[in-house]
């Protein structure tokens, strides 16, 4: 929740999150259509549908336990390499070296203070060789704070990554039309594109094609034209 929304916005939808599906089996178990209704509000819509999905396979293969494991972690739905490394380190205090983007920018702060285009190949060593064993948790915590502070007093070091990506506009782009059409879907089970379309006041065509993808991608289902959420 918090990998790209604001604090203060994920505080009280993750509480509420959380009173819902208070665990692993509770949230494989519930409708896709309940899980995406409670995750309205904090965008990325294809997290909740991972997920989901992460947990019916933690319940069917894992015993409902996550697995500490980096490989396994990795098998599941929107777990990468940073993710499961993380995982492991929050989860179960062991060490193994990962990346986001304020860990990113303590390291390019310090070791690459002229440096530009700088892969994370680069940093990826050194966070290995600072990489305190014995409490990584609190390790990464700190270097996360810190990071954070240094794009605020300092021209963000993160600019000189190779992999710094700059957030495109949330209005009017396409991710806001996925994210209008599903929430009318949501609302209206059964409804057909044209019906999206003219509720969101967008292109049939883009919408239908918007629709599309969302069928594709697991979050509805067509039936008898009608768009509902999957199962």
């Amino acid at each position: 929740m918090l990998q790209q929304t604001q604090v203060p916005r994920v505080l009280p939808k993750y509480e509420e999150f959380l009173e819902a599906f208070p665990d692993l089996e509770s949230l494989a178990a519930a409708p896709l259509e309940s899980v995406l209704r409670h995750w309205q509000g904090l965008g990325y819509n294809r997290r909740a549908l991972a997920l989901k999905r992460t947990a019916e396979l933690v319940v069917a293969e894992h015993g409902g336990r996550l697995p500490r494991d980096v490989t396994a972690l990795r098998s599941l739905p929107g777990i990468g390499p940073a993710t499961a490394a993380a995982l492991t380190a929050f989860a179960f205090g062991e060490a193994h070296a990962f990346l986001e983007t304020n860990i990113r920018a303590a390291f390019l702060h310090h070791f690459f203070p002229a440096g530009d285009d700088v892969p994370d190949s680069d940093l990826l060593p050194l966070v290995e060789a600072t990489l305190d064993r014995e409490d990584p948790r609190t390790w990464y915590y700190a270097l996360m704070d810190y990071g954070s502070m240094l794009k605020r007093t300092t021209v963000n070091p993160s600019r000189r990554s190779r992999h710094h990506v700059r957030q495109s506009a949330f209005e009017g782009s396409r991710r806001q039309l996925r994210a209008r059409a599903l929430r009318v879907v949501l609302d209206h089970p059964g409804t057909h594109a044209e019906e999206v379309a003219r509720v969101i006041a967008g292109d049939s065509a883009e919408v239908t094609t918007v629709l599309d993808e969302l069928e594709r991608e697991g979050f509805i289902t067509s039936r008898s034209g009608g768009y509902e959420a999957c199962r």
